[in-house]
């Protein structure tokens, strides 16, 4: 397929691997690369010189076009983007943030720029900010989420109705059905991020990925709302939570409750019960842990067999 997305960033899959926090690494963002989709390092959860090292990693293991991901709030976001610009990196997709900061900049070093949006809003923001695309990121995501949970199905042509730029549909997508359905909605690519959390590359404990694979419809909730909105697995530390919450906890207390180090616990260090477990609703359709590769050929295929006969078998 060659659209506008495959285009913009030279692949030959519209499927990108979202830049998962303890997830993407530069094994799981160059597997993903090689197989022909757009690999993303996770940039949220690296100091500098880590990050440097995997952007590194990565170039030396793929010849292909990837990218980073990186939350515009990161206290050393300016030291990200130095090392961004150093290194050449060739794609960036941003979020939680204003994209007119950056944006500018890295397009004038010859860089693709796209933002995540959770409304129409935003995404038109983002346009006027100069961005090359926009990922429309429905409600179902795992993750930090939008307050306005808009799911997908909303989201997708709201957004593509009110942006001329590419949209890459996200959140509920992890197979080649689902891609479609986002394709039919007006998205010309898609971002996944729950069914390359289980995946072999991916950096995430091994306990989390069996969490994920364990779920089931109604195991992860969006929560923290007060704060920043995040889909998590339910667990202890989820409880504490929503106990919390619904004694009508303020702000701070919530801040203090978070701490330090939640996600990094959960995900990372595989402690299911006091960390936090960042997932997608779709992880309820994710069953198996297969090579990143494999995974963006299997999604691939079902979404070439569902175009020649979409109403068969689900």
């Amino acid at each position: 397929m060659t659209n506008r997305i495959t285009s913009l960033f030279n692949i030959e899959y519209p499927i990108i691997q979202a830049g998962m926090i303890w997830a993407s690494g530069w094994k799981l963002a160059s597997a993903v690369s090689n197989a022909g989709g757009l690999g993303l390092l996770g940039a949220g959860s690296m100091y500098p010189d880590i990050f440097r090292e995997h952007v590194r990693q990565c170039k030396a293991a793929t010849s292909n076009p990837f990218g980073v991901n990186i939350p515009l709030l990161y206290p050393d976001i300016d030291k990200h983007i130095e090392i961004i610009l150093e290194e050449k990196v060739p794609v960036v997709f941003s979020s939680a943030g204003n994209p007119k900061t950056w944006t500018k900049l890295l397009k004038d070093n010859g860089v693709r720029v796209v933002h995540v949006v959770s409304s129409s809003k935003f995404a038109r923001k983002a346009e006027d900010a100069g961005c090359d695309a926009v990922v429309a990121e429905g409600f179902e995501a795992g993750g930090h989420n939008g307050r306005e949970e808009t799911t997908s199905l909303v989201l997708i042509p709201a957004v593509k109705a009110a942006v001329s730029i590419p949209v890459i549909a996200a959140g509920g997508i992890a197979t080649g059905r689902q891609m479609l359905a986002a394709m039919v909605l007006g998205a010309e690519g898609v971002q996944m991020g729950s069914r390359f959390v289980a995946s072999q590359e991916a950096s995430s404990h091994q306990a989390f990925k069996q969490a994920v694979l364990d779920s089931v419809e109604g195991d992860t909730v969006l929560t923290m709302k007060q704060l920043t909105p995040v889909r998590l697995i339910r667990n202890a530390f989820y409880q504490q939570v929503m106990d919390a919450e619904q004694r009508g906890a303020s702000p701070e207390e919530l801040k203090t409750l978070l701490g330090r180090g939640r996600a990094k616990k959960g995900m990372f260090e595989g402690n299911m019960e006091e960390g936090e477990l960042e997932i997608g609703q779709v992880s309820a359709l994710v069953h198996d842990i297969l090579p990143a590769g494999e995974i963006v050929k299997k999604v691939w295929q079902e979404f070439s067999e569902a175009l020649g006969n979409p109403i068969g078998k689900l």
